[in-house]
């Protein structure tokens, strides 16, 4: 795993994902798996501080009594004593430490499914040896995007949105019509809609679609189908219906006698088709606020997101202060789109710094 930070140029990385951790660190509780150059932990609850022992040789298991949160400030506060003594080594009073199951509380009836099944164009490109990844980021003023967006009457997320769907089209379509739609999976954050503050996921993928049915459509008209398809879909009514349909599932007596590794098999397939009918995944994780005190201790953030059936090229999208980065993840050996993506923003009046991890050079 530290060879792996080496050649990606990461500094540590933190994983929750119950499949990923095992591959880690052969660990299979709850919990987190941390990795630096120097550290190697498996943050766990007294139920798995054996089992960890036993299947993580080599990792150093931490036992968190109270919640997780808690658990890495203390951490952080250890590392950095002055924080201590003019923050203490508490939560803040705004953090919420709720784990209610916001999907079941806000279910009202059961509905159908509202989730697109139809095959979606996808990306058939070269791609990287096995086990390679290619990461690349482009960081960009946040007062330069806004008023691009602006300009365009569009949000930052239907630009970014609209500029990649863009980039697929003119780069790989090349400007002509396409038999399937060119389609992005947007996650929705439910919180706003429904008056949540759960620390549990809670949010639904809606689709953002364009349709390349003529020749030489302008950047307007793809962002105009974009802004169309996510406002057709992004209202409380709309939302409440896809995860209702979910939840109706999950609460389905004749379901809960079916053995878990059918259940398993069956939300494997489920996934597999629900990822083929997307080209890719863009999420805006948002603006990131620090209190002032931490701030000279954080030089900015970033994320990416990891690749799914039919999915080889994702986006993430995050900000801190006046700086946003976009980053590309990918599995493909060239970078088409991602600088198709960079050269429309680029011409758009925006400065935009590349960043890579060393798979793409250019």
């Amino acid at each position: 795993m530290k060879e792996f930070l080496e050649q990606y140029k990461l500094d540590a990385v933190l994983v929750h994902t119950p499949a990923n951790m095992r591959n880690i660190s052969g660990f299979t509780g709850e919990g987190l798996v941390y990795v630096s150059q120097e550290d190697a932990w498996i943050l766990t609850d007294s139920r798995y501080t054996i089992a960890a022992s036993e299947e993580s040789r080599g990792f150093e298991v931490l036992e968190y009594k109270r919640n997780i949160q808690q658990y890495l400030v203390e951490k952080i506060v250890k590392e950095h004593p002055e924080l201590a003594e003019k923050e203490g080594n508490k939560l803040s009073g705004d953090t919420s430490l709720s784990r209610e199951d916001s999907f079941v509380r806000n279910y009202r009836s059961s509905k159908p499914s509202g989730f697109n099944k139809e095959k979606a164009y996808l990306i058939k490109e070269d791609k990287l040896p096995a086990g390679e990844f290619g990461v690349m980021h482009g960081r960009m003023p946040v007062s330069q995007l806004k008023k691009v967006a602006h300009g365009y009457h569009a949000s930052l997320n239907e630009y970014f949105i609209a500029v990649f769907v863009w980039s697929v089209y003119k780069e790989l379509l090349h400007g002509m019509p396409g038999g399937k739609p060119i389609r992005i999976a947007v996650p929705v954050n439910l919180r706003p809609y429904f008056d949540s503050d759960t620390t549990k996921n809670f949010f639904v993928m809606v689709s953002a679609e364009f349709r390349p049915q003529k020749e030489s459509y302008t950047f307007e008209e793809v962002l105009a189908c974009i802004q169309s398809s996510l406002h057709s879909q992004i209202n409380k009514e709309h939302l409440e219906d896809l995860f209702s349909y979910s939840v109706s599932n999950q609460r389905n007596l004749l379901m809960r006698p079916v053995p878990l590794f059918l259940k398993n098999i069956a939300m494997r397939i489920v996934y597999e088709k629900s990822a083929v009918a997307n080209t890719t995944t863009i999420t805006n994780i948002g603006n990131i606020k620090i209190k002032d005190i931490y701030q000279p201790y954080i030089e900015g953030f970033s994320a990416f997101i990891a690749m799914s059936k039919g999915q080889y090229l994702k986006g993430t999208i995050c900000s801190y202060q006046d700086t946003l980065v976009f980053t590309f993840s990918s599995i493909f050996s060239e970078a088409l789109v991602q600088k198709a993506f960079f050269r429309k923003i680029a011409a758009d009046g925006v400065d935009v710094e590349i960043e890579t991890n060393g798979v793409y050079y250019e």
